[in-house]
């Protein structure tokens, strides 16, 4: 059917008009374009440098896309490959280079490099645009770089602010260096006045230097002797294997570094820069906008040529404290930081598992409490003692009224001495068997208050290890906030001078890095403290410098909480019921508490039956004692003559044994009352002990709840982050555009803070809570060998079978 057979006749003439219109505007728009790329033109651009390494790859790449981006449809940019040359630090080559760029199709040549900057320099006159960058370094040059264009023809410079006396005097400040080892490329030291000028600067600062010239990375590393710090000031086409090799090499020897090139070689490992992350950046930009400036017209001669940075110290961390380079509080406002907090030099790094071994072997709670074991051992022994025979010897020197001893038959004597031994041995006892029982029972008690410190300390040192975790994520996530102050900062100072903000942004993005340098202080502090704290379970000396590892699931030590299974097993009310009902199981049958309240309960019993139906057994004892008299003396010592006639004689020694039987009648009560007493203490252990039931229940089922909370928190934490993230990305850009104001940036970065803190802590969070959950079930996972785990899984599959 066709199209227009439902259109009245006059709407399909206004239609077909219509259509003619748009097709004719079209054809238009279309012929205009055709005539507008006939009249762009193709640049051809070539590139001179000293030397090639893989790694100026994508630098080459970023700048041929900055390029292009900046001039746009004002021409069409090509970079050929045959016209990208490298001379190898050969001033032949460069010479070489340049003159095949000036006889081929070249527009506009871009040199790069002292080598190249020398050959560039020594023209009395260019016959293509020539644009020098990254050569000029404003310490030394023949170039007078107090000129704000070139004013020659065809020919511009790029200078940058950046000055080797600054940066050796940063270096110093950092360090307090004596000598200096100075790192430069071997053929720069014949091209640059580089004695003059550093003998120059390293006088006014009051030190020393040694030239290290090098071809490679061995160069610099066998050269090292005699230098407390090095400045790098070469090694552009270094590589990122070379240059980790010899930031390695300075961190062994102890040796300060510092660098001239990008932060990137301070991420690599070298210690610090005087630049922003930005300058590098700032200068392709630089070099884009020179040529975007030419193709419309500016001629090369009436450009600026001085490229004014910010100087920004960079300090890598790790390589600082490994190093032992302190980092002064008074520095943190005005330097940014890479590399983790990582001590290097920390005496031991520990993880979980190594923590909860050395509570076990060395915490001083823990000793303190065995020893509470072994004196209810001592209990034990003394109450079987009552068993073991008593012998005890006498000896007596007696001294008698001389009358009465004359009438005494011999048997009193003036002077005598004699002795005896005793020996009593007790062969039944209800007291005695109910006390070995009773104290048998407090001991193992014991154990179990033991076993019930044990399960809390390692639980107290676990949330510490935790705790000092979360402390050492803040202070990083602090540093990073810390930075991101400073960009926002900047960005304030860029709008007000650019007319498109008050100085009221740029003073409260100023209050903001202060009380953000301040909060990052105390989160350092904060964690030193979580150092100090972790020590003392420990039993190291608090002043021992310690580390700990990073705790991510599904990793290491925690790839066997398998927590993708564990958290569907609780996402689910189904399998969740069974799974909380069997950790109460689990948690009873461990649980010391139980165990120590059943001990104390059968020592009570043990003493309810004591005074009740035993108080009427008889206690057994047996006695035996031998008598001797050594000597007599004086009145009465000898036998009357009548004696003597009677055959009458003195019995200097003898013996009596005897059987002791008694059997308490009535003892003013004391029985009834003793059970008395003991019946009510068995009720109150019977009580506590179902207390102590419910509140083992609560904990489990509580503990359950807490790591769903924190299992879906670990997820959400990661969306709100992610979330904030672009927002604040967005509100930086809105903000540089003047759409927002600084209220909204300080908004946007303050909810990424509190983000970023949530997502970092949610894991520790469900870690610990899993430590609580373990401590209420009696049972730490890592504590026991993979066939216990293994057995522990495998009871809960019979639990789920019983159930079902």
């Amino acid at each position: 059917m066709n199209q227009f057979a439902f259109i009245p006749p006059t709407n399909r003439n206004q239609l077909k008009n219509n259509q003619m219109k748009k097709l004719f505007l079209f054809l238009m728009f279309l012929s205009i374009s055709i005539l507008h790329a006939q009249k762009k033109k193709n640049y051809n651009i070539g590139i001179l440098i000293d030397n090639y390494t893989v790694e100026l790859d994508p630098l080459l790449q970023q700048l041929k896309t900055q390029v292009r981006a900046v001039v746009g449809e004002d021409a069409t940019i090509s970079f050929p490959k045959s016209s990208l040359l490298v001379n190898n630090y050969n001033l032949q080559k460069a010479k070489e280079n340049y003159q095949q760029l000036i006889s081929n199709t070249t527009d506009i040549i871009l040199a790069f490099g002292v080598v190249n900057s020398e050959v560039i320099e020594a023209q009395t006159s260019y016959q293509k645009p020539t644009i020098l960058f990254g050569a000029v370094n404003r310490d030394f040059n023949d170039i007078d770089i107090t000129k704000a264009t070139s004013g020659k023809h065809n020919f511009t410079y790029l200078i940058n602010s950046q000055s080797y006396l600054e940066d050796l005097k940063k270096l110093q400040e950092l360090t307090n260096f004596k000598k200096v080892g100075i790192v430069i490329e071997e053929p720069f030291i014949n091209i640059l006045p580089l004695k003059e000028t550093f003998d120059k600067e390293l006088k006014e600062i009051g030190s020393t230097y040694k030239l290290i010239p090098f071809k490679n990375a061995s160069d610099i590393t066998s050269n090292l002797d005699e230098i407390d710090a090095v400045y790098l000031a070469g090694g552009f086409f270094l590589t990122d294997n070379q240059t980790e090799q010899i930031a390695q090499a300075f961190i062994d020897k102890k040796l300060p570094s510092f660098t001239t090139h990008s932060v990137g070689d301070v991420e690599l490992g070298i210690m610090a820069i005087n630049q922003s992350d930005n300058s590098f950046d700032q200068f392709l930009r630089r070099v884009s906008l020179t040529i975007e400036s030419y193709i419309n017209g500016t001629p090369l001669s009436q450009m600026p040529v001085y490229i004014e940075y910010s100087p920004r110290l960079t300090i890598n961390y790790n390589t600082a404290n490994a190093i032992g380079v302190p980092i002064k509080y008074s520095l943190l406002n005005s330097t940014d930081f890479v590399g983790e907090m990582k001590d290097v030099n920390a005496q031991k790094t520990y993880n979980l598992l190594s923590v909860m071994e050395q509570v076990l072997g060395k915490n001083l709670t823990l000793q303190s409490s065995k020893k509470n074991i072994d004196i209810s051992q001592q209990n034990v022994k003394t109450a079987k003692s009552n068993y073991l025979p008593s012998l005890t010897a006498t000896g007596t020197g007696t001294y008698v009224d001389p009358k009465l001893a004359e009438v005494s038959n011999g048997q009193n004597p003036e002077f005598s001495t004699s002795g005896n031994v005793t020996l009593q041995q007790t062969v039944f006892s209800p007291s005695a068997n109910a006390n070995i029982t009773i104290q048998e029972n407090l001991k193992k008690a014991q154990e179990e208050s033991y076993n019930i410190d044990e399960l809390n300390t390692v639980f107290n040192a676990s949330n510490a290890y935790f705790n000092t975790l979360i402390l050492k994520t803040n202070a990083q996530i602090r540093i990073q906030n810390l930075d991101l102050t400073k960009k926002n900062l900047e960005i304030a100072k860029e709008n007000f001078e650019a007319g498109q903000s008050g100085k009221s942004d740029v003073l409260r993005f100023r209050s903001e890095l202060a009380q953000n340098t301040q909060a990052m202080v105390q989160a350092i502090n904060q964690l030193e403290q979580g150092f100090i704290g972790l020590n003392q379970f420990l039993n190291n000396p608090v002043e021992t410098r310690i580390d700990v590892d990073d705790a991510e699931l599904d990793k290491g030590l925690y790839k066997d909480y398998n927590y993708e299974q564990f958290s569907k097993i609780l996402d689910n009310p189904t399998t969740r019921e069974p799974f909380i009902a069997f950790l109460v199981e689990e948690a009873k049958k461990n649980a010391p508490e139980l165990k120590s309240l059943d001990y104390n309960l059968k020592a009570t019993e043990r003493n309810i039956k004591l005074s009740g139906s035993n108080r009427f057994l008889p206690t057994v004892a047996l006695q035996g004692q031998y008598n001797r008299t050594f000597s007599r003396h004086g009145k009465g010592s000898s036998l009357s003559a009548q004696q003597q006639q009677a055959d009458f004689a003195l019995l200097n020694s003898n013996y009596n044994v005897g059987l002791n039987l008694s059997i308490p009648i009535f003892n003013r009560n004391q029985n009834n009352i003793n059970k008395q007493t003991a019946m009510i203490q068995k009720d109150q252990i019977e009580i506590n002990r179902a207390n102590s039931e419910l509140n083992i229940a609560a904990n489990v089922r509580n503990g359950v709840l807490n790591l769903v909370n924190e299992a879906s928190n670990i997820e959400l934490s990661k969306v709100s982050e992610q979330t904030a993230k672009e927002s604040l990305e967005l509100t930086q850009t809105s903000y540089q555009e003047g759409a927002v104001n600084f209220v909204q940036l300080i908004d946007a970065q303050n909810n990424y803070l509190n983000a970023q803190l949530s997502r970092a802590n949610a894991v520790y969070n469900f870690l610990i809570n899993a430590i609580q959950l373990e401590r209420n079930i009696g049972y730490f996972f890592l504590l026991h060998s993979p066939e216990e785990n293994e057995d522990f899984t495998q009871r809960f599959q019979e639990f789920l079978l019983k159930r079902k």
